[in-house]
């Protein structure tokens, strides 16, 4: 009989227990034993969860207090030279989130380590730095202790650990001669002594996540995956299931069998069809694991067609060789639908979260094995929630598809070039050389997030919220004009967050209140849903900014989200293709865009740090994303006249694949992350020589760290040597929601500072 799995379940916790843990330890309000305490209660409410509702094969390991590519740093010991003197002066458990977030004292300081995103999705995790003579060993046992820690409550697991090979490629190292693979030698042998200690604790099976997998290869980093799984397989009395997902395997397929795994992972919701050649050829005696179910996404599975592609298997493998599972780990969900009592009741009925989906696999495996008649009427009201969310008049809107059909071509253009724009915006705009500016968001704070609680609440009238929201903003600029920026922002205090602030505004959303999805570390977002045609019915934006601009003689930017961040930071519907969301999106931010300028707002944002990560994962796909969704930004900025100035924010995003799609997109300005990365980013820009104007982040916001005004210099000195100083602005990575004053004042100040700095060295 087939049996069923999960790959990793959410680890935030049920009500973000472990985001407020996480930040009462960093605030010094808990001591790490208690921290601990809250950790493993997550962890066996997970086991718990997973089991009450027929899941059999439970993972371990999957829970992090941060990131799992960093446990996996931790464990194998690449722990960064520049930390490694840190050990005799804080906790193991300070050097771990030291890592993460940076660390300093009054004499010291120490940068974070990079930041990237996990493949396509908005999860962020930390680079793992690899030197050409890195030394691993096990230095934590997290994964033998996790499974101890599971059967000590009863439950056998299945421990997950990131694969040797991917975490590697996922790697970077400061030596360009030198390629992190080659350091897969020195770490096998540690991933070997870490399954023979599972093994003594009682494991079995171990998940071994290889998603680079879904990747395209070259023979080289075949070779390395063989030699690879060859070491490992050797280790006496464990079997590796074998994890791949986020795509389809293409030509790695052929490779992938031929390694001595006991076991598959496939995702059947990115790549359906490939189940047929994997059924072709996968070993006969190989475990097929069956992701069926969308881990990555809220709709309901349409059962019948997941129990169609599992009899196809069923029938052609055996079923007492499947296991039915979600297509990668549920951690991208939202916990609990049951949890959700606000949501319209149609459109609450087509959806499932984390624990929902844990049904919908059981369902599937019933069936699987002749068990049709206990499920008989989950089958039945999943048909009807089915067929009803295809005809609902919630979903579909003929005037919204009507007036995408009429855009025209030169919609998606600027009037004058880059040169005649950038001419009449320095006359405009009047500003210095290496202007400054921040990229959006000032701090949330308490007293903030007290006021929006209690207008939601109904214990704060609207015109009293108003006022309180006008002050905060009036205050804002005042600081700003104080520190000396020259480019200012609202600071978008009446934002909860830069896609939920849209989402609420425009038709065809709807927002959840307790759907929050882990984006790093302690970070958690709810994502809306767009569930159908997308409009909208007034402006968004417009009355905060111009009330912004009429507390100062400086140019205030008009904050937007772009269309492609929006659709990737949403739960989309998956209806219809993803790109005709998009253009949906674009028209109605057009029309933002418009109003914005009409009011007197010079300068307009339109953000897109999801741009890379919407990017295909396979080649041969990339090149039609780029086309529609840079055409999703050029058609929110065409209208936008010579005079008005548009500027775009990216980060943590490797650029050499999209840089073509960015200079596309011809935005007067760019503003990228680049502190982390010592401004190595910047290299693609010189070697492209992108034309526009480039403001590299030389202030770090996810890091707690305040930069020194020295520090900056050098990062605007890198960035010098990279970009003109005509084409040169000072900014941070990214907006400073996250960060509290008493660390943004400073760090600013230091920005404005190395800014002035640098315009008094060059020629006048």
């Amino acid at each position: 009989m087939s049996t069923t799995s999960s790959l990793g379940y959410p680890r935030i916790g049920k009500q973000r227990e472990l985001k407020f843990a996480l930040e009462k330890y960093w605030a010094g309000k808990i001591p790490a034993q208690e921290l601990f305490t809250i950790a493993a209660k997550l962890r066996r409410q997970q086991w718990i969860t997973q089991s009450e509702n027929q899941i059999q094969i439970l993972p371990s390991n999957d829970f992090s207090l941060y990131d799992q590519v960093l446990d996996t740093t931790w464990m194998v010991g690449a722990i960064p030279a520049r930390f490694q003197q840190l050990k005799s002066q804080i906790s193991d458990l300070d050097l771990y989130f030291a890592m993460a977030r940076g660390w300093q004292n009054e004499t010291e300081q120490f940068a974070a380590m990079e930041m990237t995103k996990w493949f396509d999705t908005n999860y962020h995790h930390i680079v793992p730095e690899i030197s050409r003579n890195q030394k691993f060993f096990l230095n934590d046992l997290k994964p033998v202790n996790e499974f101890i820690e599971a059967k000590n409550a009863g439950f056998i697991t299945r421990p997950v650990l990131i694969g040797p090979v991917s975490y590697l490629l996922l790697s970077k190292t400061a030596d360009s001669a030198f390629s992190p693979l080659e350091a897969l030698p020195n770490l096998l042998p540690v991933y070997c002594e870490l399954l023979v200690r599972l093994v003594e604790a009682g494991a079995e099976w171990v998940q071994i996540d290889e998603p680079c997998l879904v990747l395209d290869l070259d023979e080289k980093t075949h070779t390395k995956f063989s030699k690879a799984y060859d070491q490992l397989h050797a280790v006496p009395g464990i079997h590796i299931l074998l994890a791949t997902y986020f795509d389809g395997l293409g030509e790695n397929l052929s490779a992938l069998v031929k390694l001595p795994v006991d076991g598959l992972h496939i995702d059947l919701i990115r790549a359906p069809k490939q189940l047929e050649e994997v059924l072709s050829v996968i070993p006969e005696n190989m475990i097929l694991s069956l992701g069926l179910v969308d881990g990555r996404n809220v709709w309901c599975t349409d059962l019948e067609q997941a129990i169609q592609l599992a009899k196809l298997a069923a029938n052609k493998h055996g079923s007492d060789k499947l296991q039915i599972a979600p297509s990668c780990s549920l951690q991208f969900c939202p916990y609990d639908l049951d949890l959700e009592i606000e949501i319209d009741p149609e459109i609450y009925s087509w959806l499932a979260f984390a624990r929902q989906k844990l049904v919908e696999v059981s369902v599937i495996n019933a069936v699987i094995n002749g068990k049709e008649e206990s499920v008989t009427q989950i089958l039945a009201k999943n048909k009807k929630i089915i067929t009803n969310r295809a005809i609902s008049n919630k979903v579909h809107d003929s005037q919204i598809q009507q007036r995408l059909k009429e855009v025209e071509n030169s919609d998606y253009q600027r009037h004058g070039s880059f040169e005649q724009r950038k001419q009449i915006q320095s006359a405009v705009l009047n500003l210095p050389p290496l202007p400054a500016t921040t990229i959006g968001s000032f701090p949330q704070t308490g007293e903030i997030r007290k006021q929006r609680a209690l207008f939601t609440q109904g214990g704060l009238s609207l015109e009293a919220y108003e006022d309180f929201l006008k002050q905060e903003i009036a205050d804002t600029i005042r600081v700003q004009e104080e520190l000396g920026l020259d480019v200012l922002v609202h600071g978008e205090s009446e934002r909860t967050d830069m896609v939920e602030y849209f989402a609420e505004q425009l038709r065809g959303f709807t927002l959840i209140h307790h759907g929050w999805v882990q984006s790093y570390g302690s970070r958690a977002v709810r994502p809306p849903i767009i569930y159908g045609d997308i409009s909208r019915p007034a402006p968004m934006t417009v009355k905060w900014a111009r009330y912004a601009q009429s507390l100062t003689a400086k140019p205030v930017k008009g904050m937007l989200t772009g269309p492609i961040t929006i659709l990737q930071w949403s739960f989309v519907r998956d209806d219809q293709p993803r790109e005709i969301t998009c253009r949906q999106l674009a028209l109605a931010l057009r029309d933002e865009v418009q109003d914005l300028q009409t009011a007197g707002i010079k300068i307009i944002q339109v953000d897109e740090p999801a741009l890379r990560e919407g990017l295909p994962l396979h080649h041969a796909e990339q090149k039609a994303y780029l086309n529609w969704a840079v055409d999703c930004f050029r058609l929110v900025a065409g209208t936008a006249r010579d005079e008005t100035q548009i500027h775009t924010h990216m980060c943590y995003a490797e650029f050499e694949d999209i840089i073509d799609a960015i200079i596309r997109m011809d935005a007067d300005v760019i503003s990228i992350e680049a502190s982390r990365s010592g401004m190595e980013l910047l290299e693609i820009f010189r070697h492209f020589q992108y034309p526009n104007d480039v403001g590299p982040g030389v202030y770090d916001i996810h890091s707690p760290r305040i930069p020194s005004t020295l520090e900056i210099v050098d990062l605007i000195r890198k960035a010098l040597q990279v970009i003109p100083a005509e084409q040169l602005w000072v900014n941070p990575d990214c907006g400073l929601k996250t960060r509290r004053w008493e660390e943004v004042l400073p760090s600013l100040q230091n920005l404005i500072a190395a800014a002035r700095l640098y315009r008094r060295m060059l020629p006048a």
